[in-house]
């Protein structure tokens, strides 16, 4: 392990001691088992992170495995969404594997446990099943096919195999304690019958396993050391364990089972079936819109790999369940693309600014610097004209002295460029101010070493030249969900507490140097906050979507409100 002087959360502290007993090294191996039955999101990016960053630590294969036990809800979709966002993230898995590689030699583990007698087939309904389970405090009943002949399971079980029977006739269950404390170790269900189509195997199968049974026998399998997964599944562990009972030979590696708190977040959901639900009642666009907290919405909102990263590395590893404000998310964004993306000029809310006594078709081309936290960076050219466009926001007919854009009779700088002064402006038959005229010094140029140039004045503004303005549209996205915790109301649905305002479409106006910028590149509209080119864009018309303001302004109307 490499040298560092952060402490050791509580999962590497298991690894730590389990090598300190003794456990070779070169066995380490870990894996992420996402299931292909929706894409993934903030929270599984969490566990990508862990199990890909104890690879890299303990330089131990990581294997990549999708537990695709149920045709019903699964696709290829998904399966190609995973692989994306995790080489997205950075990370590269030693194998790809799935659960349904393992499916031929899970049948033959279920035919040695019914000639062990550890597994039998059942054929009572579902609902009859389920009363029989008991309750916490009240013990379980035995199925009246709990003693069935080895010869009558080993019949039923490949008939079942064989299609010969409708899906809820009959049941492959672990025989094991129907009195256990553990309601999980209550003879729980192995297959099922299920007549659909598998994305990967078709119609070879009929009958699938359960995850219980499928999980700990696939980390066995691919001799997985660790099995890390989140806190619902401490109670599953002794079942995993169980399971792992009837299969495992001394020589080869026992996988272990530990849990670790899952992460959920503030003004969002992280159950993939209430994503779903907000993809196809068209709630959002689909699973990569950029309101979904999904990996794919993150990335296409402007996120890169290195904020997500951090944001997980500062969340950490925990042991109890809490929930995440998803300002922090914002905030690593905030500071990885201050560090990389270029300055640029973008007016959102456009009003129109003449200066009088600059000449008539004339225009000149200013120095503007790319990013002043990379030197490297550079400058590039911003045109300047008679005729511009700043901020509705930044001007006011009277102000008070705490206002430090233009008002009548005051100056402010022009990024870049000269020092103004508002002389007059023009209103329409409602009373809107739609233009203002003012009058520019010629010799206050930036950078121009003048005196007039080093003048101070306490405003500098944005702005674009109207002749040379690119018209493009942009996406503003606020929370989707007014509700720090909208999942979490037992009388109320989640989806009462959307947020009707969680995206505004505008047309803007932005400086030339954007027009041929790419989807996916990010820029950070001065004093506006970061952008990036959506991919709905086309040569003809730019889009960009804010990632996040500069400041958080959320925390602000939370505040007021």
């Amino acid at each position: 392990m490499s040298n560092t002087s952060r402490s050791l959360n509580f999962i590497e502290h298991i690894i730590e001691e389990d090598l300190t007993k003794g456990f070779p090294k070169d066995k380490l191996k870990f894996r992420f088992p996402p299931e292909p039955n929706g894409y993934l999101h903030i929270g599984h990016a969490s566990s990508i992170c862990l199990n890909f960053g104890l690879g890299l630590r303990y330089e131990a294969p990581v294997n990549l495995r999708f537990d695709d036990t149920n045709p019903a809800k699964e696709e290829q979709e998904y399966v190609d969404a995973i692989k994306r966002d995790v080489e997205w993230l950075g990370y590269q898995w030693d194998t790809e594997c799935y659960a349904s590689d393992y499916f031929q030699q899970l049948y033959d583990w279920a035919i040695v446990m019914i000639k062990q007698g550890a597994a039998y087939v059942d054929s009572q309904s579902s609902e009859d099943v389920a009363i029989q389970k008991g309750t916490p405090t009240e013990a379980g009943k035995e199925s009246p096919f709990r003693n069935r002949s080895i010869e009558e399971n080993l019949l039923l079980f490949q008939s079942m195999k064989d299609g010969k029977f409708k899906e809820g006739e009959h049941v492959l269950r672990a025989k094991i304690d129907m009195t256990s404390p553990n309601m999980l170790m209550r003879d729980p269900i192995m297959y099922r019958i299920l007549h659909k189509a598998h994305h990967r195997t078709n119609t070879d199968w009929c009958i699938y396993p359960m995850y219980d049974w499928t999980h700990g026998e696939s980390d066995y399998i691919e001799q997985v050391s660790h099995s890390f997964c989140t806190l619902e599944f401490a109670m599953h562990r002794e079942l995993y364990d169980w399971f792992l009972d009837q299969v495992v030979e001394e020589k080869l590696v026992r996988p272990k089972q530990r849990e670790f708190a899952r992460r959920n977040f503030s003004h969002t959901v992280v159950s993939k079936r209430k994503l779903l639900q907000l993809v196809e009642k068209g709630v959002v666009t689909g699973w990569d819109d950029p309101r979904m907290p999904t990996i794919s919405g993150l990335r296409r909102r402007g996120y890169t790999p290195e904020s997500i990263k951090a944001f997980a590395d500062t969340i950490g590893i925990a042991k109890r369940d809490n929930v995440v404000d998803v300002s922090l998310l914002e905030f690593h964004v905030r500071e990885h693309l201050n560090k990389i993306a270029p300055r640029v000029m973008g007016v959102l809310n456009p009003l129109k600014l003449v200066i009088t006594n600059y000449p008539d078709g004339e225009e000149e081309w200013l120095d503007a610097e790319n990013n002043q936290e990379d030197e490297s960076a550079g400058y590039r050219k911003v045109p300047f004209s008679k005729e511009l466009f700043i901020e509705q926001e930044d001007f006011k007919e009277e102000a008070n002295r705490k206002f430090f854009r233009l008002k009548l009779g005051g100056e402010v700088r022009l990024k870049n460029g000269y020092i103004i002064k508002a002389e007059s402006c023009t209103k329409d038959s409602d009373g809107n101010i739609i233009e203002v005229q003012c009058t520019y010094d010629p010799k206050s140029k930036s950078g121009s070493g003048t005196e007039e140039s080093l003048r101070k004045v306490k405003g500098t503004l944005h702005w674009v030249s109207a002749k040379h303005a690119v018209e493009v549209e942009v996406r503003l996205y606020d929370r989707l969900f007014t509700e720090e915790t909208p999942d979490s109301h037992k009388e109320k649905d989640f989806m009462e507490f959307i947020n009707s305002d969680s995206l505004t479409v505008i047309t803007a106006f932005v400086e030339p140097s954007l027009e041929n910028a790419q989807i996916g590149e990010q820029f950070q509209f001065q004093r506006m906050g970061y952008f990036n080119v959506d991919k709905d864009s086309t040569p003809e018309k730019l889009i960009f979507n804010r990632t996040v303001g500069l400041r958080d302004t959320w925390a602000k109307v939370q505040v007021k409100n």
